[in-house]
C-alpha cells in the first residue's frame, strides 16, 4: 500500500500545496465570537450537535444571517479572512473571486454563517454556506473527519451553461486531471470505468459514506497499472490542492489509512458537454472518501473524507 508521501505529488504547474498556518482561521473564529452582540449570537450560535452542522448542499443557507447585512464591517472582514484561511495561498485569490462571482449581487456578503458550540470549549465549528459554498472551520473538533465534515465547492464561470472546455472555471483543472486517467486506460478498463449516469445530487446524502470496499462504481484501484495508479494519486492531490496544508494532509492520511487499494474511479456518459469524450462527470469513492465532480452544466463538486463511515 502506498504511503501518504506517495500521494503528495505536485498538482498542475503553478498549483502546489504550500505551507499554511492551520490555526489562523480558528483563532479568528474566537475573536469573531467575542465580538458578537447578544442579538447576533441569537442569529448564528447553535449547539455543537445541531443537525445543521454536518449538512452540505450546492445552494443553502446555514442560518438566516447574511455576512453583508447582519455584521459590522470589522466582523465582515473577519469572516472573509476566516474563509480565506481555509485555502492554500496559491489558490485563495482565485477561489475568492469565484465565490464572489457566484454568491449573488453582494458577493461574499450574500453568504450565511453559523457557529456551532463555543470557541475555546474544545468543541466548535464555524460553517459558511451559500451558493456553491459549504466550508467548515473547526480546529479538529470533529475527530477523524477531514475539513470538519463534507464540503461543497462549485463555479459557474460563464453562466449556468458552460462550454465544453469550461473557460475560466477555477476547478476545471481537476476534471482535466481525472480525464488523464481515463485516457490511460485500455479497452477492458474503460468498460469497467465508464458508466451511464452519475449519482443524483441529494444534499448531504450525495456524499454519504457506506464504508464499503467492494461493489462500488467504476474501476477498482487494484485493476490499475502502477503508472495508472500514479495518475489517480495526482487526481487526489489536485482535489486537495486548494486547501490549507493541514487539512490536505489530514485528508490524505485518512484516505491512505483506509487503503488506496479499495478506491474505485468512475466516469459517466451523462452530461458530456459537446459530446467530446472529455468526461464532465466523474467520481472517486472508497470506504473513507467520496469525491463527486459534476461538471455539467457547470461545476458542482462534493468532497467527504473521514476515518470511517457514519
Amino acid at each position: 500500500m502506498a504511503g501518504a508521501a506517495a500521494l503528495a505529488v505536485p498538482p498542475l504547474a503553478g498549483h502546489a500545496v504550500p505551507t499554511a498556518n492551520a490555526t489562523a482561521s480558528e483563532t479568528l473564529v474566537g475573536t469573531f465570537y467575542k465580538s458578537l452582540t447578544e442579538a447576533q449570537r441569537g442569529l448564528i450560535c447553535l449547539p455543537f450537535e445541531h443537525e445543521r452542522r454536518l449538512k452540505v448542499d450546492n445552494n443553502w443557507f446555514v442560518t438566516k444571517a447574511r455576512v453583508g447585512k447582519d455584521f459590522s464591517p470589522d466582523q465582515q472582514e473577519m469572516l472573509r479572512q476566516i474563509y480565506r484561511g481555509l485555502h492554500s495561498p496559491e489558490y485563495v485569490d482565485r477561489i475568492m473571486k469565484s465565490t464572489e462571482h457566484d454568491a449573488g449581487e453582494h458577493g461574499f456578503g450574500d453568504l450565511s454563517v453559523a457557529l456551532f458550540g463555543q470557541p475555546g470549549s474544545g468543541k466548535f465549528q464555524c460553517v459558511i454556506s451559500g451558493r456553491h459554498v459549504t466550508k467548515r472551520c473547526d480546529g479538529d473538533s470533529v475527530e477523524g473527519a477531514a475539513f470538519g465534515g463534507p464540503i461543497f465547492y462549485g463555479h459557474a464561470a460563464a453562466g449556468d451553461d458552460e462550454e465544453a472546455h469550461h473557460p475560466g472555471n477555477v476547478y476545471w483543472y481537476q476534471a482535466l486531471r481525472a480525464n488523464e486517467v481515463f485516457k490511460a486506460l485500455d479497452g477492458k478498463q474503460r468498460r469497467l470505468a465508464l458508466l451511464e449516469k452519475g449519482r443524483p445530487e441529494t444534499g448531504t446524502d450525495t456524499v454519504k459514506l457506506t464504508g464499503s470496499k467492494k461493489g462500488l462504481a467504476g474501476i477498482p484501484f487494484s485493476e490499475l497499472s502502477r503508472d495508472q495508479r500514479e495518475l489517480v494519486r495526482k487526481v487526489i492531490a489536485d482535489l486537495l490542492a486548494p486547501y490549507r496544508e493541514a487539512d490536505a494532509r489530514e485528508a490524505l492520511k485518512l484516505i491512505e489509512g483506509a487503503g488506496l487499494e479499495h478506491l474505485h474511479m468512475a466516469f459517466f456518459k451523462n452530461g458530456d458537454i459537446g459530446n467530446d469524450g472529455v468526461w464532465d462527470v466523474w467520481q472517486i469513492e472508497g470506504p473513507s472518501m467520496i469525491s463527486y465532480f459534476r461538471g455539467s452544466p457547470h461545476v458542482h463538486a462534493w468532497l467527504h473524507v473521514r476515518e470511517r463511515a457514519s
